[in-house]
């Protein structure tokens, strides 16, 4: 088996891997279950700092960003989609099939959306049902202030829904204080359970929107509201995959329990970013800097496959390039949850010295000297 070093999924801990072997209950007539799934929901709703309803629905997390659109998007609703990322740019879809008419406010993909320059946008377009935004786009490692962003959009009357499963927990996020309408986190990043669960947090309003609605909403899987009363009737829309969640709550546990996580992984970020610079080679972003996962360009004199290949040969290390117009340029480390440690960061960096000499490519600084320094350096 690999290492896995990738921003999700990632490496899931023992006591996650047991809790999803426990025996089995039938969660659609045993009213335990429903007990279990609403206090890991609140659990959810306490960390994130969140006064609307957790759901946890069954599937990875592109569902919760399906459903938020699916559940909120009526035809000829229009919606604002922040674009400065792959993610960013995908809501769009989400909306297009749900009868919404998308626009975009499309910016820099190497930098942090500017909070005054969306405001002076939004001073005169601001006829939108709801927004979108990605608190940090994975394939880029782009985070956005979704706490100064959401405010802002709220105070033109605009709903917010945030993908934020790459940050929950890994990033500081106060989902009341953010305004945020409706937030989406997944099991497989920062969490540290396997992939296969999304989370949303769904504010008064954003419940009021769906529940308002004049038309249907066009999905029955994608669709919140069909959770709106699964409390009160002790009935899900469909059976919840029970093991899931019970290694989804043991990971809740573990975050709770974890009072640094929050300064572990910026920690880590800062001493990411400042080794791979110190080596000569060029950060993805010019600006917004997501801790949970560092983006370098794919030097000259080789390739992304070359490298990926190379750490899993001769170290047995997984890294991630990426995708979509990012497709063959960047290497993506995943310092997130589980894998975010001095020790599986440390044996990345060490890795990638060695892959890097032995595909020609010169550096400036060996990565893990420097990786460690810095850490030694944040921690003091």
């Amino acid at each position: 088996m690999y290492k896995i070093m990738t921003p999700g999924p990632t490496q899931v801990a023992e006591n996650v891997r047991m809790a999803r072997s426990r025996e089995c209950t039938n969660p659609d007539l045993d009213e335990s279950f429903v007990e279990f799934y609403k206090e890991t929901c609140e659990k959810i709703s306490s960390l994130l700092q969140a006064d609307g309803e957790t759901l946890i629905l069954g599937g990875e997390g592109i569902l919760g960003l399906e459903a938020a659109c699916a559940s909120m998007t009526e035809p000829g609703d229009k919606v604002l989609v922040l674009d400065n990322g792959i993610f960013g740019k995908g809501f769009a879809d989400f909306v297009t099939m749900y009868g919404g008419e998308p626009e975009l406010y499309s910016t820099d993909m190497r930098k942090t959306i500017s909070v005054e320059e969306l405001e002076a946008y939004l001073a005169g377009h601001h006829d939108y049902k709801y927004a979108t935004v990605v608190h940090g786009d994975t394939p880029s490692g782009m985070l956005n202030d979704v706490g100064r962003i959401c405010p802002l959009l709220k105070k033109y009357g605009i709903l917010t829904v945030v993908d934020a499963v790459s940050t929950c927990f890994g990033e500081p996020l106060n989902v009341k204080e953010a305004q945020i309408d409706i937030l989406c986190g997944g099991s497989q990043k920062v969490v540290s359970a396997p992939p296969g669960l999304t989370f949303v947090t769904v504010s008064q309003a954003a419940r009021a929107a769906i529940q308002n609605r004049k038309t249907p909403i066009a999905s029955f899987y994608a669709n919140l509201s069909v959770f709106f009363h699964y409390y009160e009737e002790k009935w899900f829309p469909y059976t919840m995959p029970i093991s899931d969640i019970y290694g989804l709550r043991a990971a809740i546990d573990n975050i709770a329990a974890d009072r640094d996580i929050i300064r572990r992984h910026e920690r880590i970020g800062k001493a990411s970013r400042a080794a791979v610079q110190a080596a000569g080679l060029k950060l993805y972003q010019a600006s917004g800097f997501s801790n949970t996962v560092t983006v370098f360009e794919v030097p000259d004199g080789t390739t992304d496959q070359a490298i990926l290949e190379t750490m899993k040969k001769d170290y047995n290390i997984m890294l991630a390039g990426s995708f979509d117009c990012l497709a063959g340029k960047v290497i993506r480390i995943g310092h997130m949850g589980n894998n975010a440690t001095a020790e599986n960061v440390r044996e990345t960096f060490h890795g990638l010295d060695g892959t890097f000499r032995k595909l020609g490519i010169p550096l400036q600084a060996d990565m893990e000297t420097v990786f460690m320094e810095s850490l030694e350096a944040e921690n003091r």
